[in-house]
């Protein structure tokens, strides 16, 4: 360790290394196509669609700081965004998303400095902040003395979910705010997650006051949530971010926790799902069913033709959406369960499960 608690440069491999940098380059703005997916200033009924430019930033702090709701893009999902500490406009987002109150949310914040404030730190979380921050990893901390978090942020748990986004205008938003904000996925609760502006209309629209088109997110699956709060590192939810990048960073293999409480986003049983069956590990669709492919099956859409697990976890939520609009049951190509395929296979197996 570092004269500071930070970890030595030579103890952060060059296969973690690559893929913060992967991660924080998809995040910068696109100077070849910078408004790529954007859509002019405009209302629906009840809720503004605003351009990720100054004037864009500027009122989706200014809604925030109202208490208001904004749907914004990071490199993972949309979230759905409110001021961390109000608990009006907490309760709000469980009421537009209808989310169960048990269910904890993640708090979005500028830089580790910030996440400081409302979580105890610790030498591991220093480790994994300065390998991984900004990216899409969550860390669960025990809440820190003076927190001045809404308790429905953590849905009376001692425990609170920290993040720094790497998405440019999520880093925005965070600072022209300038405090915490609690965002989940922006879409009704137990539905699959937005990647798009688009999606986040379909099921949100008339519930919330904005949402800043930014264009599709670049990781397109949920951060991966890392417990603090126990005995050892304990992985409470795969994501973009691969555990074995995790546990090179630690120089450990870490736990993975068995589900029987709920501690973190993500952890319900039924989550992430379309309106229609899911089938998994399908070779071939039924007569009434479509196909998501992958590899070498093809199907109605193809999560990646060249089995490339990045490419695959982009398409993942955006590819549900498509087929969910058929109107038939869903079957699934098999998946490889490493990687970023981890994350894809958690987030399918819920989708499939019981409601």
């Amino acid at each position: 360790m570092g004269s500071r608690g930070k970890p030595d440069s030579d103890l952060i491999s060059p296969s973690m290394k690559s893929w913060a940098v992967f991660v924080r380059m998809m995040c910068k703005p696109s100077r070849r196509n910078p408004k790529r997916g954007v859509k002019e200033v405009m209302k629906t009924e009840m809720t503004e669609i605003l351009r990720p430019d100054m004037a864009g930033i500027d009122r989706a702090a200014t809604l925030l700081r109202s208490g208001g709701l904004v749907a914004i893009p990071t490199e993972t999902v949309y979230g759905l965004a409110a001021d961390a500490c109000n608990g009006a406009a907490v309760a709000r987002i469980y009421a537009a998303k209808g989310r169960p109150s048990f269910n904890p949310l993640i708090v979005h914040v500028a830089d580790a400095d910030d996440a400081r404030r409302y979580g105890v730190w610790s030498d591991l979380a220093e480790i994994l902040a300065t390998a991984f921050w900004p990216g899409p990893l969550t860390l669960v901390l025990p809440l820190a003395p003076d927190h001045g978090l809404s308790s429905l942020v953590t849905a009376g748990l001692g425990s609170v979910a920290l993040r720094v986004p790497a998405l440019d205008t999520a880093q925005q938003v965070l600072r022209a705010f300038g405090g915490p904000v609690a965002a989940p996925s922006a879409n009704p609760s137990g539905r699959i997650s937005a990647t798009t502006a688009q999606h986040v209309l379909d099921g949100l629209s008339g519930r919330i006051d904005a949402v800043l088109d930014g264009g599709p997110c670049p990781v397109g699956v949920e951060s991966t949530i890392i417990g603090l709060n126990h005995p050892r590192p304990t992985l409470l939810r795969a994501g973009g971010l691969p555990v074995e990048a995790i546990e090179a960073a630690l120089g450990e293999t870490i736990d993975v926790a068995n589900g029987a409480e709920i501690i973190a986003p993500g952890q319900l049983a039924s989550h992430y799902a379309p309106n229609a069956r899911v089938r998994l590990n399908a070779l071939s669709a039924e007569p009434d069913e479509v196909l998501l492919g992958f590899g070498p099956i093809e199907g109605d859409l193809n999560l990646s033709p060249s089995g490339d697990l990045i490419e695959a976890a982009a398409q993942l939520f955006d590819h549900l959406h498509a087929l969910d609009a058929m109107n038939k049951p869903i079957a699934v190509a098999p998946v490889p369960d490493h990687g970023l395929g981890r994350a894809i296979n958690d987030r399918l197996r819920r989708a499939a499960a019981p409601r």
